[in-house]
């Protein structure tokens, strides 16, 4: 059986990638290994506590949206059941199923795509000062956490640090032209869209998220992970209320949770307890379960398979 928790993982005679907080991705030539690991992160730490299954949910919940969503854009993923794997990653099999899958070789754009359909995070924080978000004018009045007249539109990049920067469309469009980032714009809308349409019809509200986009052969594509805990605000739409924070099945939960602590926010971070981390596991398994509308599989033997699910 799979191990239960995965922290980093090591593939003989495969060169690994620069990876990030808590993907490991590795070079297989004409194709990429991404594996997803059980590592969590807030305010950009890398915690020493793993969530059991995580992992397994982001790739199960981003193999869903990359075959919901390819009427709307292509993606990346070219196949995350191991049964399809190259004969080299074959020893690997059960470390591998359910948290990993192949994907193309695109060059990431250098500006993420952020979409915000209500007034959360920094959003709120910005709107607090300036009546704005990102230099986006709003409404006067909007309380925290309410729905915005329609999603906006803000583009990042990302520090040295792998901090996010709020940046306006004519910053992110002096780095990726402006014919480029109109297409982006255009792309994470509609995929916010319908994305937040279908969640909220299960009990989720997509408060926010963050897309990644790349090219390949001059394509646009959805890359990386997509619409999952760990890039997206998800709200209990059955208890909802404006005016303050949301109860939640995304990582703002640990987020919270650290803030109680007196922690300076820098690495190394502290210990989750076992009942935060229970809890937190258990939130990203329910979301698992109320978005793809299936009960969350405790066993796997060749990986994730969707078909017959599309948005657009």
């Amino acid at each position: 059986m799979p191990a239960r928790t995965l922290g980093n993982i090591e593939v003989a005679g495969l060169r690994k990638l620069p990876s990030g907080k808590v993907r490991d991705m590795f070079d297989l030539g004409d194709c990429i290994l991404m594996v997803a690991t059980d590592r969590i992160s807030a305010f950009d730490v890398v915690l020493p506590t793993l969530i059991p299954n995580k992992g397994r949910v982001l790739t199960g919940l981003s193999a869903f949206w990359f075959a919901a969503t390819n009427g709307i854009l292509p993606n990346h993923l070219m196949t995350a059941d191991v049964t399809e794997y190259p004969e080299k990653l074959r020893p690997f099999a059960e470390t591998l199923v359910g948290r990993s899958m192949l994907v193309r070789k695109a060059k990431p754009l250098a500006v993420e795509c952020v979409v915000r359909g209500y007034l959360a995070g920094s959003g709120w924080k910005d709107y607090q000062k300036d009546g704005a978000i990102c230099g986006i004018p709003l409404p006067e009045g909007l309380r925290e956490s309410e729905a915005l007249p329609e999603p906006v539109f803000t583009p990042a990049t990302k520090a040295t640090s792998g901090h996010d920067i709020n940046v306006s469309e004519d910053e992110a469009a002096s780095l990726i032209g402006r014919e480029l980032l109109e297409e982006a714009r255009r792309k994470a809308l509609q995929l916010y869209l319908a994305a937040s349409q279908y969640a909220r019809a299960r009990g989720i509200i997509i408060a926010d998220t963050k897309f990644e986009f790349g090219q390949a052969d001059g394509e646009l594509l959805l890359i990386d992970e997509a619409l999952t805990p760990d890039s997206s605000r998800f709200w209990d739409a059955s208890l909802y209320q404006p005016g303050k924070p949301q109860p939640n099945f995304d990582k703002q939960f640990v987020r919270d949770y650290l803030e109680t602590l007196d922690w300076d926010k820098t690495a190394p971070g502290p210990e989750l307890p076992a009942e935060i981390v229970r809890k937190t596991s258990a939130k990203y398994r329910d979301a698992y379960r109320r978005l793809v509308g299936k009960a969350w599989p405790r066993r796997q033997s060749r990986g994730w398979r969707f078909e017959g699910v599309s948005l657009r």
